[in-house]
């Protein structure tokens, strides 16, 4: 791993790295069909469409190279914080999905983003102290 992550200790980096392949993984399906995309979104019917499915591909890569770069960068506080937000933000889009605007149902396709996002940002400010020096 040392060739893709600098040595540093804990789990962080190594789960920050894996959530960024799994976001690639998951930029391609976007850009190959809308089916994963409406399985997220199942509420909202013909609004996704190829053209929505490839911008949440576009908007899911730009996450994954943030979570590559604070995987990389563990110890800047900066590209730390930038992950956090990114996290967040992800929390919030898919939340708001649900709640508000009633695009998204609770199911397979929206637990998996609901639970790596709210995880991942509690554990990114519960170790803050760990990681940035």
């Amino acid at each position: 791993m040392s060739s893709i992550l600098p040595n540093h200790e804990g789990w962080l980096p190594y789960w920050l790295l894996l959530t960024s392949l799994l976001s690639v993984g998951n930029t391609i399906q976007a850009y190959i069909t809308t089916a994963n995309t409406a399985e997220v979104y199942r509420l909202s019917g013909p609004q996704t469409t190829a053209l929505s499915s490839r911008i949440f591909g576009t908007w899911t890569f730009i996450s994954a190279i943030v979570r590559y770069y604070a995987a990389y960068n563990i110890s800047n506080p900066q590209i730390y914080e930038l992950g956090i937000c990114m996290y967040a933000v992800a929390w919030a889009h898919f939340m708001s999905e649900w709640w508000i605007f009633g695009t998204a149902k609770w199911g397979r396709a929206l637990m998996g983003p609901i639970c790596i996002s709210t995880g991942t940002t509690l554990w990114m400010l519960f170790q803050w102290g760990y990681y940035v020096q």
